[in-house]
């Protein structure tokens, strides 16, 4: 009898290892759910309940996020139609999407409208109304956000602090910001970072299309750049990462903007800017500068006089072709005392406009 027992004990426990439990199960079929959600209240709800999330024609709240900040590792998430948002005065952002392996997509006919122009005043992040950020790509690790279609961000609209994330074919075009107000809208701004791929870009907007703040292993590639300031490493200084390391900036086209490629680091801080390559950049209605390396940088109004707490060195800028406007400077250089070294310069091609008078400490190689 207790050998019947002991065998009966034994069966059952091979069962039990055998299969999972109940409630294992039916985990396992909730994270296999693809889920549509028409209200970004109930996808904000429900996102740990679906492997695939499906955002169809979603109305987002006026003065909230549509808040994916809490998803499973190897979720998807995909827009579809039209994803919209209220109005009000507040800092967003407006689409908040964290976790690890995450892969974010659209469909073929979506379209993701931040309706800038109720918000838009020309001031920007400056003045005038409160205005929110747009995607904050925080702690979006290990993850993806392929081809997104975008369009008039109140500001600015990638906020980048991930680890090890590729964008890719991402469309952001605030060109309706040209004649209606749009100011600060940075398409993509990195910090805190390592390992960030930015590829196949296309971006019209009023301010920087790239601009790194700090980080490291940064690659910004095949991007097409119009309406704003260009391409750039800063304003580097004054946060609480200062550093700037191993980026490359390469193939890719500005045009009908005030720079091509600048450096910028703030007056009076300390921070470092190291590794840094630009090449095969096409510039053309360039206004002010073709390429700008300044150390004097101030919000909209640089000193001047530049200072050395945060060095450029190890810089190589390579085929930087094409040309400025008539009243622009081909390129311009404001370094510090020994604040700038360790520079390559090849194959810089700029025509149009005018040389600078008025470069400080350009370092050997270089040429201004």
């Amino acid at each position: 009898m207790r050998s019947s027992v002991v065998s009966m004990l034994a069966l059952g426990a091979a069962v039990t290892s055998a299969f999972p439990t109940a409630s294992r199960a039916s985990s396992q079929v909730k994270r296999a759910t693809s889920c549509t959600f028409t209200s970004a209240t109930k996808a904000s709800e429900s996102q740990k309940s679906c492997s695939t999330i499906v955002l169809d024609n979603i109305e987002v709240p006026a003065g909230e996020s549509l808040d994916l900040s809490d998803l499973e590792d190897g979720t998807k998430v995909i827009f579809d139609g039209e994803t919209t948002f209220g109005y009000e005065e507040w800092d967003g952002p407006l689409i908040r999407i964290e976790g690890s392996n995450i892969i974010v997509t659209g469909t073929s006919n979506h379209t993701i409208n931040g309706g800038g122009a109720r918000w838009w005043d020309g001031e920007g992040t400056n003045g005038g109304k409160t205005k929110p950020k747009f995607f904050y790509a925080h702690s979006l690790d290990d993850s993806t956000i392929t081809g997104l279609n975008i369009k008039n961000t109140p500001v600015q609209a990638f906020s980048v602090q991930s680890d090890n994330i590729v964008l890719n074919r991402i469309t952001i075009d605030n060109s309706d910001g040209d004649s209606a107000g749009g100011h600060n809208t940075d398409a993509f701004d990195v910090s805190e970072s390592n390992g960030v791929t930015i590829r196949n870009a296309v971006v019209k907007n009023q301010d920087d299309c790239l601009a790194i703040n700090s980080g490291s292993n940064i690659v910004f590639t095949g991007g097409t750049c119009s309406g704003g300031h260009g391409l750039s490493i800063g304003s580097v200084g004054g946060r609480d990462d200062n550093t700037v390391k191993n980026v490359t900036i390469s193939h890719s086209t500005v045009a009908d903007s005030a720079n091509g490629i600048r450096i910028k680091t703030i007056s009076d801080a300390t921070g470092s800017v190291s590794g840094v390559t630009f090449s095969d950049i096409t510039l053309s209605g360039i206004s002010d500068y073709g390429i700008v390396f300044e150390q004097d940088y101030e919000n909209g109004s640089p000193t001047g006089t530049p200072t050395t707490g945060v060095p450029i060195t190890d810089l190589t800028v390579s085929s930087i072709t094409g040309s400025v406007d008539s009243d622009a400077e081909q390129v311009y250089i404001l370094c510090g005392d020994g604040s700038c070294s360790d520079w390559t310069w090849s194959g810089v091609s700029i025509t149009g406009g005018s040389s600078s008078s008025e470069c400080e400490n350009v370092p050997s190689g270089a040429s201004c």
